[in-house]
């Protein structure tokens, strides 16, 4: 496993377990914020990165360690976790419906719809959030932090199992991604949890069935092993308290979100650029390669 990676898996427990019960809102109420850093940071990092994410230091805030990554990393990484915590994050109380929409810094690994997806899968509805780190990670340790300070704002209690859930399907996500492609991975995930919330899945050959077909329908081929991963996930998933119904709703906001992210005008302005520049570039090399051929 590269250092990058456990980094990034280093940062998922690390923000997401530190919070303390103490530090409870009665009442959260649209536009409050926490943020959580880790504790490994350097004064400088961890200025640079409350400066990054627009607060100061009278805001809520709570430090993860290192150890308390392991509490919620451990059973699926091990010793690949890393032994500093880096990862921060920010989460803000959106509107009621509003979803979840998620936007991350010098995070090379998750990607956005995979944070929203395991933020479901933990229960979180209707929030803003920010994921960074102060040099390029993996990102997985933000989903601890992110979970905790969601219970702090609310004033509530995840169960430590949706929680572990949560954890190893951002685990298995990123995993898979790496053999399958992210965007596809993310989508997979996503598909498998519209469709049991409107199917009526009993059995491990249901589930089997319904992750083969809609592997089939994005054109993506599990190995046995992914296969049999995802569907102990799923299985795990469903013997969960989970609202079903409450997932769909958040699922087609994050969808919503992502789209409305993509047509933005600064987000169209980017991707212009960037095509702009690959014409260029294209542009240059046929030119440089045209010269090679008429010099041999």
């Amino acid at each position: 496993m590269t250092v990058i990676k456990k980094s990034l898996l280093g940062c998922l427990a690390v923000v997401m377990t530190a919070l303390t019960p103490s530090a409870v809102f009665a009442e959260a109420t649209e536009g409050d914020v926490i943020v959580t850093l880790g504790e490994d940071l350097s004064e400088d990092q961890r200025s640079s990165l409350l400066n990054e994410m627009e607060v100061d230091e009278n805001v809520e805030m709570v430090t993860v360690s290192n150890e308390e990554e392991y509490e919620y990393l451990g059973e699926y990484l091990g010793d690949d976790i890393g032994s500093n915590a880096l990862s921060s994050s920010k989460i803000t109380i959106a509107a009621e419906g509003e979803g979840i929409s998620v936007e991350t810094n010098n995070i090379n690994k998750v990607t956005e719809g995979m944070y929203a997806n395991a933020l479901v899968t933990a229960g979180v509805e209707d929030a803003q959030v920010y994921v960074t780190a102060p040099f390029s990670v993996s990102g997985t340790a933000g989903l601890t932090g992110l979970i905790k300070a969601y219970e702090i704002q609310n004033d509530i209690d995840i169960s430590e199992e949706q929680k572990k859930v949560a954890n190893e399907e951002m685990v298995k996500t990123s995993e898979l991604g790496e053999s399958i492609g992210t965007e596809e991975a993310t989508e997979l995930i996503t598909r498998i949890k519209e469709e049991i919330s409107n199917e009526n899945i009993e059995t491990e050959e249901d589930l089997r069935d319904l992750i083969e077909r809609i592997a089939n329908d994005l054109g993506v081929e599990l190995t046995e092993e992914e296969m049999n991963g995802l569907v102990s996930l799923f299985e795990r998933m469903q013997n969960l308290d989970i609202d079903w119904n409450q997932v769909q709703d958040q699922i087609t906001n994050i969808r919503d979100n992502l789209d409305e992210f993509l047509n933005r005008e600064d987000t169209q302005s980017f991707i212009s650029s960037f095509l702009d520049f690959i014409n260029e570039l294209i542009d240059s090399l046929r030119g440089w390669f045209g010269s090679e051929e008429e010099s041999a």
